[in-house]
């Protein structure tokens, strides 16, 4: 019973710090441009997530790994943090935080259908309705409610979203073949993405930066975003009875993000954005049930 109450604790932390992230990445890019707060954010992961692994005692086991474990490193560090951060954080400074946070957290669905054609496995009917729930959920937040208005939100700014779900579920999908330490693994990507990233910061920005808030957000967001708070959730996971007892405490974060979005940037929340909101997460709820009932 004890460790379920640890579970309970890192599942709540994890989820109170993931709810301020979609804040501190609309405040960070008043600040910095997209490719700069991912550099900066990137190189504060790195340094978060070995000291973790340092305090564990556990570091020098990223030298241990085989030629092929690093090749993979490569791939996924390309896929995150370089690609999926370069394309969600372009998508936040062309949305308002309270579209681009709700599309994002659709990677759930768009993850079950890539492993059909993917990894070869098979969804029900249920994972189809919570679909077709989760994207009429979309499109009422897109159309900040009436329907007839396809034009409420910046285009290129609403695909670069759903674009990024896609990156997301990529990544985990190839991350099945990775049966390395998580911690280790995530560190590794991380170390390997960085040149992609700085190359790319050099190329159509620049690494200086003059903003001493700007450093701070990206500061940040490589703390609670990228560092820390994959760390407590595997812990949570872990130490959890069942991790369905923990899995679902995932569903407040966009509803508490809400609440951050509207009193730290000053978004007025519109009713249309809940009720898409309530739309997506009952679809990835019935995903989840269908999911486990198989």
């Amino acid at each position: 019973m004890r460790n379920q109450q640890k579970a309970y604790l890192f599942g709540i932390a994890t989820v109170l710090m993931w709810s301020t992230v979609a804040s501190a990445f609309k405040l960070s890019l008043k600040h910095l441009d997209h490719i700069q707060l991912l550099l900066y954010s990137c190189i504060v992961s790195i340094a978060v997530l070995s000291i973790i692994l340092m305090v564990q005692g556990r570091f020098m086991i990223i030298f241990s790994y085989s030629r092929r474990q690093y090749l993979l490193s490569i791939w996924l560090g390309f896929l995150n943090p370089f690609l999926y951060y370069l394309v969600l954080f372009k998508a936040y400074d062309l949305l308002p935080a309270q579209v681009a946070q709700p599309v994002n957290y659709t990677w759930a669905l768009t993850l079950a259908f890539l492993s059909i054609p993917l990894l070869k496995q098979k969804i029900g009917l249920r994972v189809i309705l919570a679909g077709l729930i989760c994207y009429c959920g979309v499109f009422i937040i897109l159309t900040h409610g009436d329907i007839g208005n396809l034009r409420a939100s910046n285009p290129t700014g609403v695909a670069l979203a759903l674009i990024s779900t896609i990156i997301w579920s990529l990544f985990w999908i190839y991350s099945t073949k990775d049966d390395r330490d998580p911690a280790a693994s995530l560190l590794l990507n991380f170390l390997f993405g960085l040149p992609f990233i700085l190359v790319s910061c050099l190329t159509f920005s620049d690494i200086r930066v003059n903003s001493i808030a700007g450093f701070f957000g990206a500061a940040y967001v490589g703390v609670f975003e990228m560092g820390v708070t994959f760390v407590l959730w595997l812990y949570a996971l872990r130490l959890s009875e069942n991790t369905a007892k923990v899995g679902y405490l995932i569903f407040l974060s966009p509803f508490l993000s809400l609440v951050f979005i509207h009193v730290f940037v000053g978004e007025a929340i519109l009713f249309s954005t809940f009720i898409g909101l309530v739309l997506i997460v009952a679809g990835l709820v019935l995903q989840q049930t269908g999911s486990s009932g198989r």
